[in-house]
């Protein structure tokens, strides 16, 4: 299968070959400590070419940050080699609301009050509406 030419984005690393080892990135920071995937983490874990890693970014099937110094996704949005399938549908609509990257992210990873868990862990349980509801109110 042939992946069409990926555009450019900011988000992008400018050379993900490069970047540090998953190992080096759990971030403290986030409201839920997480262990991040660097591109070339990814390409193994996905078993994808770095090419289709980089569409998956772009089309929203996957989000990630640079806020550990590099290009990098949570762990917890890969789910047994694929990206998790109710995460894009939210990652749009968040990004219709107006929400940044890492505003995305740490809204998955943080406890939702309403939820009683994180909405990442929602959605990992499989309340995919419960998750879009609740992140439709935020816009």
């Amino acid at each position: 299968m042939s992946v069409p030419e990926v555009n450019p984005s900011e988000n992008r690393p400018e050379n993900p070959e490069s970047a540090t080892s998953s190992a080096d990135l759990v971030d403290a920071s986030a409201p839920t400590p997480t262990e991040w995937l660097t591109m070339p983490d990814l390409v193994d874990a996905l078993d994808e070419a770095l090419g289709r890693v980089r569409r998956l970014i772009d089309e929203h099937y996957l989000v990630g940050s640079r806020r550990t110094g590099v290009f990098a996704v949570p762990s917890v949005f890969i789910v047994e080699g694929s990206p998790l399938p109710s995460l894009r549908g939210t990652i749009i609509v968040l990004k219709d609301a107006g929400f940044t990257d890492d505003e995305v992210i740490d809204w998955l990873l943080a406890p939702e009050e309403e939820l009683g868990r994180s909405p990442i862990d929602a959605l990992l349980a499989g309340h995919k509406s419960s998750v879009r509801r609740i992140a439709r109110t935020l816009a």
